[in-house]
């Protein structure tokens, strides 16, 4: 199991300073890859393009671009450019997001998210990989092809967790990335049926990544209300809250990796056995325990 992080949203009044520091360090410190959100702050692709450029050896990844306000083609021609800047060391994560983002604050109908992000795949994979898209969708349509020289493929990562959007990631896609998902909704729900999938259309084996707070520190209570706080937004959300619902989870607390050195290592172990192939840490600890929290990650790695 690769291990990676997750990179925080850079702010200040410098952000690619910012963020060329943070995945500086995570390459220093030996991770294969580093995940960068698209919410609200600054767009993911072209951050990671201009602050991970000079930075060689470390995957970049997005977790997830939505789809819904970009056409496929621009999403292709973005993520093209941004890979040919970082030599190929690109990861396309994408996602329908939530209803409501996609229809309350965009004012996009939401209404067919498994339907959209099926034809939005039609047109994005043959762009990614050089061939034209003649697709004339449900809800997207495209009658083009782009002459942006390719560094290599672009791999497709699906933010994926009811049974069908699975299924649509292990036919079309090379994998899944995870977030709020536990160990016991990995093993039973997730990788198996990612698997079967991508089985059944003759594709390799996917990819999961899994992103999960990780705090390690000696006040586990402290540390678990922290989370319960930072993530309660993702206990409201209706995929999110089903996927915390088969873990038997009240809440994001219950799915965060928090505890003394030999607990943490030891989770994050029973996620490679679930079927997770990348962790990635989203660490949230403060002071000496995000301290901690990055010298047991880097002893992992090492």
């Amino acid at each position: 199991m690769r291990i990676g992080v997750s990179l925080p949203e850079p702010g200040g009044a410098d952000p690619m300073a910012t963020l060329r520091h943070d995945i500086e360090r995570a390459a220093e410190d030996g991770f294969a890859s580093a995940w960068m959100s698209n919410i609200f702050g600054v767009d993911a692709l072209t951050a990671l393009a201009v602050a991970g450029s000079a930075i060689p050896g470390i995957e970049l990844g997005t977790a997830v671009m939505p789809t819904y306000p970009r056409h496929p083609a621009a999403l292709a021609q973005q993520a093209l450019t941004a890979a040919a800047a970082l030599q190929g060391r690109l990861t396309l994560g994408i996602g329908v997001s939530h209803k409501i983002v996609i229809e309350d604050m965009f004012g996009y109908s939401f209404a067919r998210p498994l339907q959209h992000m099926r034809d939005y795949l039609s047109v994005l994979r043959p762009l990614l990989d050089g061939d034209p898209a003649d697709v004339t969708g449900a809800t997207v349509s495209a009658h083009l092809g782009l002459s942006i020289a390719r560094p290599g493929r672009v791999p497709i990562l699906l933010a994926a967790l009811g049974p069908a959007m699975l299924r649509l990631a292990g036919e079309q896609a090379d994998g899944t990335v995870l977030w709020m998902t536990g160990p016991a909704t990995v093993r039973d729900h997730i990788a198996p049926s990612i698997a079967l999938a991508a089985s059944a259309a003759g594709r390799p084996a996917p990819r999961v990544v899994c992103i999960l707070p990780v705090c390690v520190t000696d006040d586990v209570p402290a540390a678990r209300e922290r989370a319960a706080t930072i993530f309660s937004i993702y206990g409201q959300l209706p995929s999110y809250r089903a996927m915390l619902d088969r873990e038997g989870a009240a809440g994001p607390a219950d799915v965060a990796i928090i505890g003394q050195e030999s607990t943490v290592e030891e989770l994050i172990a029973g996620l490679a056995q679930a079927g997770v192939t990348d962790f990635v840490a989203g660490e949230f600890g403060r002071g000496a325990d995000a301290d901690r929290t990055r010298a047991l990650l880097r002893s992992l790695v090492s």
